[in-house]
């Protein structure tokens, strides 16, 4: 079990890291909830039927931990990107690749996308996360969701529709 976790963490930690962050947009309770999901992964295993990938059956279970958080809340959550509190070297960072905070600072565009993103559904949220920030498939976002494809490709138009409605509010009605 210690090589498939350490093989999972490897493989899969870092993406697991940003899809809860941009979530959640909390430094704190995204390190809380990526180590609820090891724990559960390390509970559940055993029951792993190998029907879906690991990596699908991972972000299952990450997009059930973050649903618990925000119930635990009791409330959905409304923030800005302002609400950043990630510094350069975040203990679960460990690659190369920009948190999502340096991803903000480098474009004023990518901000107002990611403040933009707050006025989607939480449905549309995670379908734009796994589809164009953690580049899934429909499949594997049908998956992780638990849905059919047609509904992600449906949730996915209209989270498109409603980014690009609110972009062009945010930058007065003015197109390039």
């Amino acid at each position: 079990m210690k090589d498939i976790f350490q093989e999972l963490y490897e493989q899969y930690h870092q993406d697991l890291y940003q899809f809860i962050f941009y979530m959640v947009k909390e430094k704190q309770a995204t390190e809380d909830l990526v180590q609820e999901v090891y724990i559960r992964v390390l509970q559940s295993y055993d029951s792993f039927e190998g029907k879906s990938s690991q990596k699908t059956w991972l972000f299952s279970i990450a997009r059930h931990v973050t649903i618990d958080f925000f119930r635990k809340q009791g409330r959905r959550k409304k923030q800005t990107a302002e609400g950043f509190d990630m510094d350069e070297h975040g203990n679960l960072l460990r690659d190369e690749q920009p948190t999502p905070q340096e991803i903000a600072e480098k474009s004023e565009e990518i901000k107002t996308l990611y403040k933009c993103l707050d006025d989607c559904s939480e449905d549309q949220k995670m379908v734009v996360i796994l589809r164009y920030i953690q580049q899934m498939s429909i499949k594997e976002t049908a998956d992780i969701l638990n849905w059919t494809s047609s509904k992600v490709k449906t949730t996915q138009h209209r989270a498109i529709q409603t980014l690009k409605e609110k972009m062009l509010q945010r930058e007065g009605g003015h197109t390039e």
